[in-house]
């Protein structure tokens, strides 16, 4: 990289998490937002069979574990019991992240291809997955209601450098700001122990 003598070189600031309270849940529960939640543990003993993913062959794609499938379900449980409405739920494709969304809010959701995991793609192959992403995270929603999306974690990273950790992570988006959205928090599994009554 060549640089005029004096001149800074132009990288993009690190991401900063940031914890969420007890303020923005309360927001939350109003609606407006989008939550973009990774999906449960997975046995990475069974990988995918990449290059032969088959969407509709489970036994192809690396599978929930138990203690994923016990972390959706508490996920779940503390998002209904947070009075989190939800309005549109978008999931992946991925046999994982479907079975996500059944264990954690049942069947009422639609699957969005461009939420495909992105991990195992080229940067040209992930060009119009982030660009779907951009437009996901920007759409409207309103007040009353929150969407909810069950995907990857690379997606995200490839999209503002957040490769969400740990899994059942809820990333918490306002449709605001220069992009038409912004990040805002982040809901890790074990926050909802002190964000709820005993």
């Amino acid at each position: 990289m060549l640089l005029r003598l004096g001149a800074e070189p132009t990288t993009k600031p690190a991401f900063v998490e940031k914890p969420i309270t007890l303020e923005l849940l309360n927001k939350i529960r109003a609606g407006g937002f989008v939550l973009y939640m990774r999906h449960g543990n997975t046995d990475n003993s069974r990988p995918d069979r990449v290059p032969n993913v088959d969407l509709a062959d489970c036994s192809t794609q690396r599978p929930l574990s138990d203690d994923g499938r016990k972390l959706m379900r508490q996920v779940g449980k503390a998002i209904r019991d947070a009075k989190i409405p939800l309005g549109k739920i978008l999931v992946s494709p991925m046999c994982r992240t479907k079975e996500s969304a059944q264990l954690a809010i049942g069947e009422n959701f639609q699957i969005v291809e461009s939420l495909m995991y992105s991990a195992n793609m080229t940067s040209e192959e992930k060009k119009p997955r982030i660009e779907a992403l951009k437009k996901l995270l920007a759409l409207p929603v309103p007040r009353g209601a929150n969407t909810l999306m069950i995907a990857h974690a690379p997606n995200l990273d490839d999209l503002i450098g957040f490769f969400v950790k740990p899994e059942g992570t809820i990333v918490v988006f306002n449709v605001d700001g220069a992009n038409g959205y912004e990040y805002v928090a982040s809901i890790h599994p074990e926050d909802w122990h002190t964000l709820l009554p005993k």
